[in-house]
């Protein structure tokens, strides 16, 4: 079944679960101006088990902003919240996706990671019933 869910969750799914302008939408209303934003924010599904989906919220630095520069470490916290972002919303859609091949019983948010000085994860772990 792990398999089967990397077909599920190809990269036009994950844009069509989390699209592109919802980065600028959360700029927008965090700092009232979309190009104050350093990175744009990319679901990517990264893997499964029997017990649990792995994606990524991946913030890609923008062209000429500092990605190190801004806070990213306390981002779990306001992802997990924020109503533009609904990451409450991404996981119904990935259980609309499933479409009975499991259930979903939970989700959380790990600690952001840094892959590189220009792109930073927040790990979305979606936890299966057994």
């Amino acid at each position: 079944m792990p398999g089967r869910f990397h077909e599920l969750f190809a990269a036009d799914v994950m844009d069509s679960l989390f699209p592109a302008e919802r980065a600028d939408s959360f700029f927008e209303a965090l700092y009232g101006d979309v190009d104050e934003g350093a990175y744009d924010i990319r679901l990517a599904y990264a893997a499964a088990d029997d017990n649990e989906l792995r994606f990524e919220f991946r913030l890609e630095q923008r062209p000429g902003k500092c990605l190190v520069c801004n806070l990213t470490y306390g981002l779990p916290h306001v992802f997990s919240r924020h109503p533009i972002l609904n990451v409450q919303g991404v996981v119904n859609g990935i259980q609309k996706r499933i479409n009975g091949e499991a259930r979903i019983s939970g989700w959380r948010l790990g600690q952001t990671r840094e892959k590189s000085s220009a792109l930073h994860v927040i790990p979305l772990i979606v936890f299966l019933e057994a």
